[in-house]
């Protein structure tokens, strides 16, 4: 049995909650426990388990299994057959040629239809030795390349991990009624994924093939409280003092796997990006993406009374007028 998470109670959030309140819960929660800022000792556990749900109810279809399914949204444990499956009569003995003696009668339903919905829109048109054939023809075509998809986090993506994959499929037993087949495979996700790759894996062990392989696993990056990605580089945001916009100075800023220095240039601009290279995610070829911070200029909501009398100082001997040319007119 796999075991049940509720992740609204997660998140804590109501069932009936709206992605937007999904959303600003995940932000919430995710910047209290990531463990750059929380160093107690099962901060990276709560961490992995707020992505994990967010990454669900924030997609409305894979709300709408987890709503129907519970644990079992994601391994398929709970088949639930496509409409028209009651009208399904087979047959099993001598027939046809090519077509192994089994006959089907839909009860009027549409046959491609049908399959399709059965067999992932791989469609339905006869038999060869290795199961259903695929649109396109009969004798020898290969089996359509199965493909599932698995969501990593951030940080397993820069580090690489371990996973394990639950790969459902439709099987004939001797009486002819199909049965579910679950099966689990180890996967190794090395250092260099990137949003969208696709690993050809063994069903054999879950390793890479030499040859062609039966199953795709396509990689998705969850969202990340800090950081975003596009390919190999990262992007953040890089908060800074009025006062260092205009004077500069160096910045730390936290990054992947520690820390970095950033220099912020004097006379700096609201939205202005800085690079820091080498600081994004590994490649596959041992080299690294760059990460670029734009700076976000902040003001204080509060100050003393001291700050107050050299800010109105400042507005009293300084020359600068941000709206020079905005809006003016001439008489």
């Amino acid at each position: 049995m796999v075991a049940y998470k509720d992740y609204y109670t997660i998140l804590g959030v109501d069932r009936k909650a709206s992605r937007k309140d999904i959303h600003k819960a995940f932000r919430k929660l995710a910047r209290k426990y990531h463990p750059d800022a929380n160093k107690s000792p099962d901060a990276e556990g709560r961490f992995k388990e707020i992505n994990e749900a967010h990454e669900v109810l924030h997609n409305p279809e894979k709300r709408k299994r987890y709503d129907a399914l519970g644990a079992n949204w994601k391994n398929g444990q709970n088949f639930t057959p496509p409409p028209g499956w009651e009208n399904i009569r087979m047959h099993f003995g001598g027939g046809p040629s090519g077509m192994g003696g089994m006959e089907f009668d839909l009860g009027g339903s549409d046959t491609s239809d049908f399959f399709d919905m059965l067999f992932g829109g791989s469609g339905f048109r006869g038999f060869n030795s290795m199961g259903f054939e695929p649109r396109g023809g009969m004798g020898g075509a290969r089996p359509r390349p199965r493909e599932t998809d698995i969501t990593i986090t951030l940080e397993e993506a820069f580090l690489g991990t371990k996973k394990r994959v639950a790969l459902e499929s439709i099987e004939y037993g001797p009486d002819g009624r199909p049965q579910r087949r679950v099966n689990t495979l180890d996967v190794s996700i090395p250092q260099g994924v990137k949003k969208g790759t696709r690993i050809r894996l063994c069903e054999k062990n879950g390793s890479s093939c030499p040859t062609e392989g039966d199953i795709y696993l396509r990689v998705h990056i969850s969202k990340h409280p800090v950081f975003e990605v596009d390919g190999h580089d990262l992007s953040m945001e890089l908060p800074v003092a009025p006062w260092e916009a205009v004077l500069g100075g160096k910045v730390r800023i936290g990054t992947l796997d520690g820390h970095a220095t950033v220099t912020v240039p004097k006379g700096s601009r609201n939205g202005q990006r800085l690079r820091l290279r080498g600081q994004g995610l590994h490649d596959r070829k041992g080299g690294r993406g760059d990460l670029y911070a734009r700076i976000r200029i902040e003001v204080p909501r509060t100050v003393t009374d001291r700050e107050r009398e050299l800010f109105e100082e400042l507005a009293e001997t300084s020359s600068f007028d941000p709206r020079n040319g905005v809006g003016s007119s001439t008489s």
